[in-house]
C-alpha cells in the first residue's frame, strides 16, 4: 500500500496553490471582473446561422467561419453531441447538418453522408425535438400543421390560472412568449434545398400517458382555433406579447442573457413588423457580437456568459488561497460587484410583490433576472474583502434572499414557488427543464451565505436545513441541479450544512462522506459523467476532472476529513495533473443547464475550485 508523506504533500500543495493563484490573478480584467468561456454545443452556432438567414443578414464570412467550427466538432461517426465524449444527439446533429447545407456542404459529401445515415437510424427529422422542428418549419422543411400549438392568447391567463406565463421558469417563459408569436404567424422562408435524405417516413409517436393524451386532445382543439382564431383577440394577444418581449430586453440588447429567448424574440418582433433598423432589433442583433468568439477553429457563440458567477467564485477562491482582504485584486473585484447589484424589480416580483430588490444576476446585463445562487456567493465573497461600503448591498441581498424562500423551505434559482409541473406535460415541452423548483445545490449555497451572516438559528435557515436533509438520496449523496451531478450536489450541500450548524460527525454528513469515499477513482480524483442524469449506472462515475475533484475535497474538508486517505489522494491528484502554467485541463463538461438535455463547460471551473480546495486544505494544515 502506498503511503503519502504529509509534510511533503503539504509543501507540494503550497507550490501548486501558488501557481494556480497567480494564474487566476492574471486572468482578472482591468475593471475587476473575471470571465472565462462558457462552452456548450453547436446548436448555438447552427441556430445563429439560421437566424441570420431568416433575417437576411447572413454574410459569407460569418457562414464560412461558423461552418468551420461546426465541422470541427463533428465526431468520426458523423454525429454531434451535447457534451464532450457524450452520446450522439439526434436534434443537435440535424441542426448542425442543416447549417452545413446552408453553408454549401453537399449532401453527398462523406461527412454529410455519415451524419445523414445516423439521423435516419436514430428516427430521422421526425424524431427530433419540437424546437428543432420549429426551425425546420420556418424554412419550409417541416409542416407547421404537425407542430404543437401555443397560442399567444395565453398571455391573458391570470397568474393564478394553470399554464400562465409565470408558471414557467424564467428562461422558459422568455422563450415561450415569442414562440407563441412565431407559431401563430407560421412564417416560411424557404431554403433552396430539402431534406429527403434525413426522413424516415415514420410519424412521431403520440404520448400514451393520461396527461399526454389529454394535452394531445387539447392540442387538436388549438389547431382548429389556430385556423380560425377570434381576430380581435388574436390581434390584441400579439400586441401584448410584443409589449411583454420589448419590456424584457436588457441594456446590452439581449433577452435574459441567454440564446433561446434572444433569437426567438428577434424573430417574433421581426414578424410583427419591427424592421432591422428599429432600435430594439438593432440592439438585439448588435448585442450578439459580445457573445461571439473567433479563433483558428472558427466562429462560435456562447449560449450565455457568466462574469458575475466567475467573479464571485474567483474572489472566494483567492480568499481561500490566503489573499488578504485588502489585496487590490479583491477590492477591485468587490467594487465591480457593487456596481452590478440589481436594484430594480423583475419577474421574480410577481410571486414576491412586496419584497424589496437586491442581489446579483449571472451576466453583465441581466438585471431583470437576479438569482439566488449568484447572490449567495456574492454575499460570501464581499464579506471577505475590505470594502466597508459593501455592507448596505450585503444587507439588501440578505433581505432579498430571505424573501425568496419557497413555501417548502428550499430555494429555486430565479423564482420562488415555481413548482407547478403541468407545463412539462404539454406536447410542446419535450426539451429541457421548464420550471425552477428548489434544488439542493442552490439551497445549500443560500444556507451557507445566511449562516455566515449569523442567521444559522433563524427560521429561514432552519427550514432550508430541513429541506436539505429530506432531499438527501438513500445512498448519502445529493442531486446536483446546476452541476454534474451528485458530486456537485454533495460538494455544495456538505459545506452548507456544516456552516448552518449540522454536526460533521452526524449521520447525514457521515453518509455523504462514505458516498464520496466509495466513488473516488483509483487515480485519486473524482468525476461524474453527465449521463448520470438519465442513467443511474453513471451516478458518481466518470473520468476524473479538476473541478469535480475539488468539489469532493471541499465536502470532505468541511466534514473534518483533512487527514483522511481520500483527501490526501485527491490533493495528490490535483498536484500531479496541474499544468505548468498553474491551471488544469478539463475537456469534460461539468456544468448543467438543463438536466438530461443541455450542458456547459465553464472554463474557469477547472481553476477556481481547485484553488479553493487547495487553499482550504492548507488552511486546515496550519491549525
Amino acid at each position: 500500500m502506498t503511503t503519502i508523506d504529509a509534510p511533503s504533500l503539504t509543501a507540494e500543495a503550497e507550490a501548486a496553490l501558488r501557481g494556480a493563484r497567480e494564474h487566476l490573478l492574471g486572468l482578472q480584467s482591468e475593471q475587476g471582473w473575471w470571465k472565462a468561456e462558457l462552452e456548450t454545443n453547436v446548436t448555438m452556432d447552427a441556430e445563429d446561422l439560421l437566424l441570420r438567414e431568416f433575417l437576411g443578414i447572413r454574410t459569407p464570412e460569418d457562414t464560412a467561419e461558423t461552418a468551420r467550427w461546426i465541422r470541427s466538432r463533428q465526431r468520426a461517426d458523423g454525429t454531434w453531441a451535447t457534451f464532450h465524449d457524450g452520446p450522439p444527439d439526434l436534434s443537435t446533429t440535424v441542426e448542425a447538418y442543416v447549417a452545413l447545407r446552408l453553408a454549401g456542404d453537399a449532401a453527398d459529401a462523406p461527412h454529410m453522408r455519415l451524419a445523414a445515415e445516423y439521423v435516419r437510424g436514430a428516427g430521422g427529422v421526425e424524431g427530433t425535438r419540437v424546437f428543432t422542428r420549429i426551425w425546420l418549419a420556418m424554412f419550409g422543411l417541416w409542416s407547421w400543421d404537425e407542430l404543437p400549438v401555443m397560442p399567444p392568447e395565453m398571455m391573458y391567463l391570470p397568474r393564478w390560472f394553470p399554464l400562465n406565463v409565470y408558471d414557467w421558469a424564467c428562461w422558459a417563459r422568455q422563450t415561450i412568449v415569442p414562440l407563441t408569436v412565431v407559431g401563430s404567424l407560421r412564417p416560411v422562408r424557404a431554403l433552396p434545398f430539402g431534406l429527403p435524405e434525413l426522413r424516415t417516413g415514420r410519424r412521431p409517436r403520440p404520448a400514451r400517458d393520461a396527461w399526454g393524451r389529454a394535452f394531445n386532445g387539447l392540442d387538436r382543439l388549438l389547431h382548429v382555433y389556430q385556423r380560425r382564431p377570434v381576430r380581435p383577440l388574436r390581434t390584441a394577444a400579439l400586441r401584448r406579447a410584443a409589449e411583454w418581449i420589448v419590456a424584457r430586453q436588457e441594456a446590452d440588447g439581449c433577452w435574459g442573457g441567454i440564446q433561446p429567448p434572444w433569437v426567438y424574440s428577434l424573430i417574433a418582433l421581426n414578424l410583427l413588423g419591427y424592421d432591422l433598423g428599429h432600435p430594439v432589433m438593432r440592439r438585439g442583433i448588435e448585442g450578439l457580437e459580445r457573445f461571439t468568439l473567433r479563433d483558428e477553429r472558427g466562429r462560435r457563440l456562447e449560449a450565455c456568459q457568466s462574469p458575475v458567477w466567475d467573479t464571485v467564485l474567483a474572489v472566494n477562491a483567492l480568499a481561500d488561497a490566503g489573499l488578504p482582504a485588502g489585496h487590490p485584486a479583491l477590492t477591485r473585484a468587490a467594487g465591480w460587484l457593487l456596481d452590478e447589484e440589481v436594484r430594480g424589480p423583475g419577474d421574480w416580483s410577481v410571486r414576491r410583490p412586496g419584497l424589496p430588490p437586491g442581489g446579483w444576476a449571472f451576466e453583465f446585463d441581466n438585471d431583470l433576472y437576479p438569482d439566488t445562487d449568484d447572490t449567495a456567493e456574492a454575499i460570501l465573497a464581499l464579506r471577505r474583502v475590505d470594502r466597508p461600503d459593501a455592507r448596505p448591498a450585503i444587507d439588501r441581498a440578505v433581505r432579498w434572499l430571505t424573501g425568496m424562500a419557497s413555501r417548502d423551505g428550499g430555494f429555486g434559482a430565479f423564482d420562488a414557488d415555481n413548482t407547478r409541473t403541468l407545463c412539462a406535460k404539454l406536447p410542446f415541452c419535450d426539451f429541457g427543464a421548464v420550471i425552477d423548483p428548489p434544488s439542493a445545490d442552490v439551497t445549500a449555497h443560500v444556507a451557507e451565505a445566511l449562516a455566515a451572516e449569523g442567521m444559522a438559528n433563524t427560521d429561514v435557515v432552519r427550514r432550508a436545513v430541513v429541506w436539505l436533509l429530506k432531499a438527501q438520496e438513500e445512498d448519502g449523496s445529493w442531486f446536483g441541479r446546476w452541476g454534474a451531478n451528485h458530486v456537485y450536489g454533495t460538494g455544495a450541500v456538505v459545506p452548507g450544512l456544516v456552516a448552518a450548524g449540522v454536526r460533521p460527525d452526524g449521520p447525514p454528513i457521515r453518509r455523504a462522506v462514505a458516498w464520496l469515499e466509495a466513488h473516488q477513482n483509483l487515480d485519486g480524483g473524482w468525476g461524474e459523467d453527465l449521463r448520470s442524469y438519465d442513467d443511474p449506472a453513471w451516478v458518481g462515475r466518470g473520468v476524473s476532472t479538476a473541478s469535480q475533484t475539488a468539489w469532493a475535497l471541499l465536502a470532505l474538508l468541511a466534514a473534518g476529513e483533512r487527514s483522511s486517505p481520500a483527501v490526501e489522494k485527491g490533493v495528490r491528484w490535483l498536484i500531479e495533473t496541474q499544468r505548468p502554467d498553474g491551471t488544469w485541463d478539463e475537456d469534460h463538461f461539468t456544468g448543467t443547464g438543463f438536466p438530461g438535455d443541455f450542458y456547459i463547460n465553464y472554463h474557469l471551473y477547472r481553476l477556481v475550485f481547485p484553488v479553493s480546495a487547495l487553499g482550504r486544505y492548507l488552511r486546515e494544515a496550519r491549525r
